[in-house]
């Protein structure tokens, strides 16, 4: 079961952020969790503009109804937004990202769950992304939702996709599905993706999927995934295992929009530095990539599922 107590939900009163929200609220209405409204205001932004506010909860209502389709915004009501306990909380800063991770960890916030503008090529470079930001270092959990285009609404979860590799970061992540997979009654997508450059030698036997030069490695990994499913914690579900050969996080997020997968549950190393740098993060490319929202849980940090903590240098044999 999710242990969630405190939701931080940072917004900039944007349609993604709004998007966000839909999810925010059904999280915190279903775990009675305390929802934490945080602004960060640019240094010269005027906090008295009057976009600049929080939403009551008949703004809400209206913002879930607006956003969500007809079978999700059916789990809404005023009285039970009324009933929740909401704080809200503005701060300036040049940088919003340090910001949040400086709230989150002071609140000992549980799971953060944003907005995210998915820029891409030039744009991204320039302007980076405050999400990805906090998803590499943040110290719980973090949901993340794409801007959705003009008409989209939030459907319902029924999918739910985990990628995972034989690491201690992918036990985590798949505790965490187990667990989402049952609060929203939603299939389970286990898929592995095999990134393997093929040497040329290959070329010339006319084979070019490493499933075809070594047929025992899609068995092999079968075996080993189902072996995962089977010893991490959590319900006894059904799922459905895949294997991939590629770049893992273009394989991801294809993979999600193909098979219409409605969350991602994925881990994050939190790599730093010029780590980071070298390396980049697959979780990352997939937080910025996805059409699906993200749900990102730190193999270095705070778990939601009690006792699922691993030690992430523990590898699968």
């Amino acid at each position: 079961m999710l242990t969630i107590k405190k939701i931080l939900f940072p917004t900039d009163f944007s349609r993604s952020a709004n998007h966000a929200l839909v999810q925010a609220l059904y999280l915190a209405e279903r775990h009675n969790a305390v929802l934490h409204l945080f602004h960060v205001a640019g240094q010269y932004d005027d906090p008295n503009n009057p976009s600049y506010h929080f939403p009551t909860p008949e703004e809400m209502l209206r913002i879930v109804q607006n956003l969500a389709t007809a079978e999700l915004a059916n789990e809404y009501s005023l009285e039970r937004l009324q009933q929740l306990l909401f704080i809200q909380r503005q701060e300036r800063s040049i940088v919003a990202a340090p910001a949040i991770l400086e709230y989150a960890s002071k609140n000992e916030i549980d799971l953060i769950v944003m907005g995210t503008h998915g820029r891409r090529g030039l744009g991204h470079i320039l302007l980076g992304s405050v999400a990805e930001e906090v998803v590499r270092l943040s110290p719980c959990p973090v949901l993340t939702m794409r801007e959705r285009k003009d008409g989209d609404k939030v459907q319902p979860v029924r999918r739910i996709l985990v990628p995972v590799d034989f690491s201690g970061h992918a036990r985590q992540a798949l505790a965490h599905a187990k667990e989402l997979a049952r609060m929203y009654a939603a299939e389970l997508q286990v898929l592995h993706v095999i990134e393997e450059v093929m040497h040329p030698a290959f070329y010339v036997s006319g084979r070019t999927s490493i499933f075809e030069f070594m047929p025992e490695v899609e068995k092999d990994s079968t075996k080993q995934i189902q072996h995962m499913l089977d010893e991490v914690m959590g319900p006894n579900l059904p799922a459905e295992i895949f294997l991939r050969e590629g770049h893992p996080a273009q394989e991801i997020v294809t993979f999600a929009e193909n098979r219409k997968s409605d969350l991602i549950v994925i881990a994050t190393h939190g790599l730093t530095g010029i780590e980071h740098f070298l390396l980049g993060s697959v979780t990352e490319k997939v937080v910025r990539l996805a059409l699906a929202p993200v749900f990102t849980v730190k193999g270095f940090g705070k778990s939601l599922v009690e006792g699922s903590f691993v030690d992430a240098s523990n590898e699968f044999a």
